[in-house]
């Protein structure tokens, strides 16, 4: 479709001009085609006469003899891009070009077209808005709360912090100004830098989609609660009665009744793996939904996508707000957080602390998955992306703070339920098997009457000890739990227990999906941009098109993940599927900028598009600390996974009420072999076909001459 139109130049007769010297409206307009052109095709034109020149810096007219009449028209007819000057055979004549030099003319004004076609954001509030509408998802409530939980509390700030300094930021701003100089997506973009890149960006194409495929069976998840959550009473607050009507179901008993509600009721949960079941119509009907929710928000683009993220960055934070207040309100709410803000300062000596907030921090602000690429890419070149860097850090970490604090209230106020629920069974117990007075024995006394019972009917008192709980409040607050578990029980848990507590559930999951939709806004994109600046696709399909093929497909594959085994292959998916993928991705972006493509080359680039001249402590993190970050934690995670026994998975045992371990058998096994290597592969794999292919040509090239 871009490059429709154009004819192709006719050598069959000589052309003739008469050159008496160029007027000054002449030059001008030679100067004005020569900076459109060397805007449009930098690569073209740094070719041109043999030597390379930086796509920025040299933005002066050619020197030689002047532009004529009909050499400005070829020019801007995109005829001439991206070839040697030709040789003069006569005056005013041309040396006829290949038919290879033919085709890289035509490819080139085909990039000149689509370049001017390129859609922008409205303003740079709306990237910034899309930035963090994506960053900011569901792993900043539910991952961020259970780091500090197992690793120290206030103490994990620490290496949170530094990660973020000498991790997050740097990487962000590599990504965002790498979309805003090449204006491509993922693909596009690397291939710009080199041809045997273009694996880095299909390999992110790959991870985004596996990711789509499972990311928003969680919104479908959070639209089957959000219904659910407008019954009275909310429908996992109680145990079901079982089928004779005596008694309560035994699974609710055995486990709760927010389990129960999850794992029997939301999932129907087979006992393993290997059981695959049939698909629950309930669910699937759910993730149509999502999909559907999707693609209307992608519909057209940044014209949709630009409107949407404005509801999907803010409004989670109205809802947050909301739980703050209602959060410190609660009673024991201020055992929660003294919890998480009392530091443990001997984790600070765990090696693991320090890896879980670098890949907190990397996976938080979605790095590699190419969504920032395509963001970056639909900006303004002058765009200040350093300072946009800074701002989506800060408030993406900020966030998982805030969040924190929102989810450590609610923990203390369930923490502090179920610790004095327990008192007062033991309380009931006691008073009960002892014949005391109703009163004579309260939380303040419990441990006296314990001891004075225990000394004073020893025999009866060691009956009854069988029977009683240990009841402990540091207990109750240090059950670590994340992920699925964090997000659809424990909340739903605290929820139930809360006045007007159908309420704070529309609340808490119309919070989540917009979070969820968020992110898939910038997973769909991470597809979509490199799918609508192919040519080739965008010729034959109109974006519209592309957007509900990509829907449709990503909707059908994800009928997997509402199966009875379905969580399960949600969590290998999650665990497995971008882990290890987008640590090696980054790494190759990285050490491509600096080494390949040349850190002065791309810090010039930088004070050309901005004005700005790059800081020495972005050098450095670009240069150095970044890259060993990451091949550090590239051969933690490798090392464990080589180490690991086994792999196994938590699988739901409805008689005991309770996950159990159990091993992966060999078919998932080789779908997570599939999943790691499916994508890791396309870097080796493409360059290895590109190297192939180009000595080919040479040898076509050589035969023919």
């Amino acid at each position: 479709m871009m490059g429709r139109g154009l004819r192709e130049p006719d050598h069959s007769k000589e052309l003739r001009t008469r050159h008496t010297g160029p007027t000054s409206s002449q030059r001008d307009r030679g100067a004005a085609l020569y900076l459109a052109i060397s805007g449009a095709f930098p690569a073209a034109v740094a070719r041109r006469g043999g030597a390379r020149r930086h796509p920025f810096t040299s933005l002066a007219p050619p020197t030689g003899a002047p532009l004529t009449r009909l050499a400005i028209k070829k020019r801007a007819s995109g005829s001439d891009a991206g070839h040697p000057r030709p040789s003069r055979t006569g005056r005013g004549a041309w040396r006829p070009r290949s038919k290879a030099a033919e085709r890289g003319a035509r490819a080139g004004a085909s990039s000149a077209a689509m370049e001017k076609a390129r859609p922008l954001w409205d303003n740079p509030l709306q990237f910034v808005f899309a930035c963090i509408s994506y960053a900011v998802g569901l792993g900043n409530v539910w991952r961020f709360p259970y780091l500090c939980q197992m690793y120290g509390g206030g103490s994990f700030l620490v290496p949170y912090l530094i990660m973020l300094i000498v991790e997050g930021m740097p990487l962000l701003y590599l990504e965002l100004a790498v979309g805003q100089r090449m204006r491509q997506g993922s693909i596009g973009a690397w291939r710009t830098i080199s041809p045997y890149l273009s694996g880095v960006g299909v390999a992110s194409v790959v991870v985004s989609f596996f990711l789509s495929m499972y990311y928003n069976v969680i919104n479908a998840w959070g639209f089957w609660y959000l219904f659910h959550s407008f019954q009275d009473p909310l429908p996992w607050s109680v145990c079901p009665l079982n089928g004779n009507r005596t008694g309560y179901d035994e699974e609710c008993e055995a486990a709760s009744s927010t389990q129960y509600f999850w794992y029997r009721k939301t999932l129907n949960i087979s006992p393993s793996i290997q059981e695959n079941g049939v698909v629950q119509w309930e669910p699937a009907l759910c993730l149509i939904l999502a999909w559907l929710l999707v693609y209307l928000c992608i519909l057209r683009g940044t014209e949709s996508t630009g409107k949407v993220v404005y509801f999907t960055a803010s409004l989670p934070y109205c809802v947050l707000f909301i739980y703050l207040i209602r959060g410190l309100t609660l009673h024991g709410a201020t055992n929660g957080l003294a919890y998480m803000f009392t530091p443990k300062m001997e984790q600070l000596a765990n090696p693991k602390a320090w890896i879980n907030a670098a890949t907190q921090i990397f996976f938080s602000l979605g790095l590699g998955f190419g969504s920032l690429i395509a963001f970056a890419s639909y900006n303004e070149p002058s765009n200040n992306c350093q300072k946009h860097a800074i701002i989506v850090s800060l408030i993406n970490s900020s966030t998982s703070i805030f969040a924190s604090i929102v989810t450590f209230s609610i923990y203390g106020f369930k923490a502090t339920f179920n610790y004095e629920t327990c008192l007062n069974k033991v309380i009931l117990l006691l008073t009960n098997s002892f014949d005391l007075e109703d009163g004579f024995v309260t939380a303040s006394n419990l441990e006296q009457v314990k001891g004075y019972l225990a000394s004073a009917y020893p025999s009866k008192y060691s009956e009854v000890f069988l029977q009683m709980k240990n009841c402990s409040l540091e207990s109750e607050l240090s059950t670590a739990v994340q992920g699925t578990g964090l997000a659809f029980i424990v909340y739903s848990e605290a929820i139930k227990n809360m006045e007007v507590s159908q309420l704070w559930s529309v609340l808490y999951f119309f919070m989540l999906l917009m979070l969820g939709m968020g992110s898939m806004l910038g997973n769909t994109a991470a597809i979509l941009t490199p799918l609508t600046d192919s040519k080739v696709i965008s010729s034959r399909l109109p974006k519209e098109a592309i957007s509900g093929l990509l829907c449709l497909v990503s909707c059908a594959i994800g009928m997997v993940f509402t199966m009875e085994s379905g969580n399960y292959w949600f969590d290998i998916f999650n665990d497995y599927a971008a882990t290890l993928s987008l640590l090696l991705i980054v790494l190759v972006e990285t050490l491509a900028v600096c080494y390949l493509y040349g850190l002065r080359r791309f810090e010039s680039d930088l004070k050309a598009m901005t004005g700005r001249t790059l800081n020495w402590y972005w050098k450095i993190m670009w240069a150095g600390v970044s890259p060993l970050l990451i091949i550090s934690l590239f051969v933690f995670y490798l090392s464990d996974y080589i180490l690991s026994e086994a792999l196994q998975y938590q699988a739901w045992d409805a008689s005991q009420g309770q996950l159990v371990t159990k091993n992966y058998p060999p078919h998932a096994l080789a779908v997570i072999g599939l999943l790691v290597a499916s994508s890791i592969m396309c870097i080796p794999l493409v360059a290895l076909g590109m190297f192939i292919m180009r000595r080919l040509r040479r040898a076509d090239t050589a035969s023919v001459a």
